[in-house]
């Protein structure tokens, strides 16, 4: 017969307990990070050897399409990341190209030259159209991607919805941008926006799982930045739902998610995923808004806290 709990023994035990699940969340944030991404800009390719001695060997790096540059001015920012033992993914923004030919040899050059496998594919968000494409899938439906010889292809999703475009339209467009890029044997994965709440990043990763089960998905997390430069951001990233959100619960909320670490959103993916038996969600992506330098720092800091499994 077995004896009862005392008090203290009861007491120890949750306490054990809690040890436990709290270092599984810790793991599972170092993990996450582990096996994630950042961005960095176009025009400064001297990042990558700084980040380089912070990240794991390979992690992917997204160098961006800004209105300012061409595409080309991206090169030395993809063949930098590779010297330096980093995985580097260009931007290609649809709206912003102004010709077939301007897109495929670009991508032709990153491949022979950065050894480029994949590509982020985003609409480009501006008015006016320069080329011949409007949106990701006039670009995919064109085979650009495979005839330049890519692999893979990564596509936006919007946890707060998209600035112009209405949820039910970003949802059939994402479906068939999946599909057509399944049709010419392409990897498929999405990286979603950033959100200051996060509850709402829970909640779009969870709809993806229940959508595309068998894609992988890389969680946006807003990187370490200045409260005033976020809060531009995300007016320009259309994610400012949220924060009016939080403020009408107070400072206190505001606050918790505009400093200068996204800590609290990664710990709360991380502690959703612990209680989870599956899910897509392989890894974090963080927006730098130009500081990738204090991004890389964060990341390996969460990784070395932790002891997540580094390849």
């Amino acid at each position: 017969m077995a004896l009862p709990h005392t008090h203290d023994e009861t007491k120890l035990s949750a306490q054990r307990s809690d040890a436990q699940s709290a270092a599984k969340v810790e793991r599972q944030a170092a993990d996450l990070v582990a096996s994630g991404s950042l961005e960095m800009g176009a025009h400064r390719p001297k990042d990558a050897r700084e980040i380089a001695d912070l990240l794991p060997q390979g992690t992917p790096v997204f160098v961006n399409h800004l209105p300012r540059h061409t595409l080309d001015q991206s090169l030395d920012a993809l063949v930098a990341l590779r010297t330096a033992g980093l995985e580097p993914v260009p931007h290609i923004a649809a709206r912003r190209i102004k010709t077939r030919a301007e897109v495929v040899g670009f991508l032709k050059r990153a491949l022979a030259d950065a050894g480029v496998k994949k590509v982020l594919l985003i609409g480009g968000d501006m008015p006016e159209i320069h080329g011949p494409y409007s949106d990701g899938l006039s670009v995919l439906a064109d085979n650009v991607l495979t005839e330049a010889g890519l692999r893979e292809v990564a596509l936006p999703s919007y946890p707060e919805g998209h600035p112009v475009l209405a949820t039910p339209l970003l949802d059939s467009a994402l479906a068939a941008k999946i599909a057509a890029a399944r049709g010419q044997g392409l990897g498929v994965s999405i990286v979603s926006q950033f959100s200051f709440h996060p509850a709402r990043i829970i909640e779009h990763c969870a709809a993806l799982d229940r959508a595309y089960p068998d894609v992988p998905v890389y969680a946006g997390l807003a990187g370490p930045t200045s409260p005033t430069a976020l809060i531009r951001y995300a007016h320009r990233c259309g994610v400012s739902a949220s924060l009016r959100a939080l403020s009408r619960e107070g400072m206190r909320a505001v606050n918790l998610v505009t400093h200068t670490d996204p800590s609290e959103q990664l710990t709360a993916l991380a502690r959703h995923l612990t209680n989870q038996s599956q899910s897509n969600v392989v890894g974090v992506h963080l927006f730098t808004f130009g500081g990738v330098g204090p991004a890389a720092q964060w990341m390996n800091a969460i990784v070395r806290k932790g002891p997540a499994r580094v390849a």
